[in-house]
């Protein structure tokens, strides 16, 4: 394990909160130009496919049993802990598939990319938000093998769950997860209410 360095501040904080900021901006400036088009040309709102709210239980259930996965690795459950990686990576795949058939029924609703200029509006931000997503898959992946390759015995499962290292970047993944939660929400929500409005 190397030396832990002391820092005011860790930079994978710094890092993160950088680049949670400038998702919140793109999607800030995506829902203003949104509401701008809508009133501009006076447009009516677009409607959600199903699937959107269906997708929603998928993201809080995985956000969720993220706060109980790193529970379970502060507690030193090691089965838990590994049990419960899966399933949130599980969920977010399902998350994902769910993600595509709910842009074909968009289609279905004749939502089209080029065919609607606010229908666009929400094949990007969902697409980005998709983007997001999978962006986080590879990080989740690499907790889910560490856990598998160094959780085998009593000496290497001292090592891994004592690595404050491995805490703070947990801590990190759960900071990122829970931010893709709650833009998908506010998305979710946003739509919604310019339906009522």
């Amino acid at each position: 394990m190397a030396e832990e360095r002391n820092f005011l501040i860790h930079p994978l904080y710094i890092i993160i909160t950088l680049v949670l900021a400038g998702v919140t901006s793109l999607f800030v400036g995506f829902s203003v130009a949104y509401i701008y088009s809508r009133v501009q040309n006076g447009l009516p709102p677009v409607e959600l496919p199903p699937l959107f709210f269906i997708n929603t239980v998928f993201l809080v259930a995985a956000s969720i049993l993220l706060v109980r996965t790193k529970r379970a690795y502060l507690n030193d459950q090691t089965r838990t802990y590994k049990v419960l990686l899966w399933v949130v990576f599980g969920l977010t795949i399902i998350f994902l598939i769910f993600q595509i058939i709910a842009w074909q029924q968009m289609l279905e609703m004749n939502i089209a990319i080029a065919g609607s200029n606010l229908g666009s509006y929400l094949y990007v931000i969902s697409g980005i938000h998709f983007l997001h997503v999978i962006a986080g898959i590879p990080f989740l992946g690499y907790f889910i093998y560490d856990a598998r390759k160094r959780l085998v015995e009593p000496a290497s499962v001292l090592v891994y769950l004592s690595d404050p290292d491995k805490k703070r970047r947990l801590t990190v993944l759960s900071v990122y997860w829970h931010f893709l939660d709650g833009l998908w929400i506010f998305l979710v929500l946003f739509f919604l209410i310019n339906r009522l409005v």
